[in-house]
């Protein structure tokens, strides 16, 4: 059997007017000629991209698409219908996403988020209704552990994210400042799975050798000031950035262990070393 909408290690079982025909158990995949070279030759093993044809045919592709099955990608609008819009997902063939998986109305050359699926044909098909296709939660995440994340949205606290093309998640304003846009890809970590089930992430995990070295930037820079730093943690991640070289959260951290210790005090406007210290 073929695995329908994603790559596909199969060999050549002959070669015709048509194509090249691939083989998996009973079943053939034409690899049509246009995609054919002198050095395709039967018995050989090739990677390719197997999906159903309008009549639901299995067809084969060397090229890979951006997005396979149960995957999101960033799809350029290249045409405009009735039926809806076809995005380009790197095939001959465009992916369309009927008007009824449009989260708003798509227009040529425009640039959506768009998850692959499978009609009740086995044809591939797009949809821009992220949250529709996404699942809760369950025992493959776990916190401190790294994930492939896509952001598809912004609120007023951070970027609303996929994780690993399944799960809905959101990375904190702090943190990421305007580093970020629709559709960007990035790696990041799992900071945090709540009681109810929603996802907090981070792009960088802080280690315990990340705080002491925090905790000593900031003690550092203090001496430096005079004993004063006007950053709070209302301040702009910029802003601790440039002084200090830290993301807020590590600056937060390295100033929450100071406060521990006794060293600092919190006046409102920043931190200050103590007198006696």
């Amino acid at each position: 059997m073929f695995d329908l909408g994603h790559m596909n290690q199969l060999e050549v079982s002959r070669i015709d007017e048509e194509g090249a025909w691939l083989r998996s158990g009973r079943e053939e995949a034409l690899l049509p000629k246009r995609e054919l070279d002198e050095e395709i030759k039967k018995g050989d093993t090739l990677l390719v991209f197997v999906y159903a044809d309008a009549s639901g045919n299995p067809v084969a592709t060397l090229r890979q698409p951006f997005a396979e099955v149960g995957e999101y990608a960033l799809l350029r609008a290249s045409q405009i219908n009735v039926h809806g819009a076809f995005m380009d997902w790197g095939l001959f063939k465009d992916l369309l996403v009927p008007v009824k998986e449009q989260l708003v109305e798509m227009k040529t050359g425009g640039r959506y988020l768009v998850k692959v699926r499978l009609d009740r044909e086995g044809r591939p098909i797009g949809t821009a209704r992220v949250e529709k296709g996404l699942s809760a939660v369950d025992e493959t995440l776990g916190e401190g552990q790294e994930v492939d994340l896509i952001v598809w949205g912004f609120t007023e606290i951070g970027a609303k994210v996929i994780i690993n093309h399944r799960f809905a998640g959101l990375l904190y304003n702090d943190e990421i400042g305007s580093r970020l846009k629709y559709g960007d890809q990035v790696k990041g970590y799992i900071r945090q799975i709540r009681a109810d089930g929603k996802i907090d992430c981070t792009l960088n995990i802080g280690t315990r050798s990340d705080r002491d070295d925090a905790r000593g930037k900031v003690m550092k820079a203090l001496i430096d000031h005079d004993g004063f730093l006007p950053l709070h943690d209302k301040s702009p991640a910029e802003d601790i950035q440039e002084m200090l070289g830290l993301s807020k959260k590590l600056f937060k951290k390295g100033v929450g262990n100071l406060y521990k210790e006794g060293l600092i005090e919190l006046p409102g406007d920043g931190v200050r070393l103590k007198n006696d210290s």
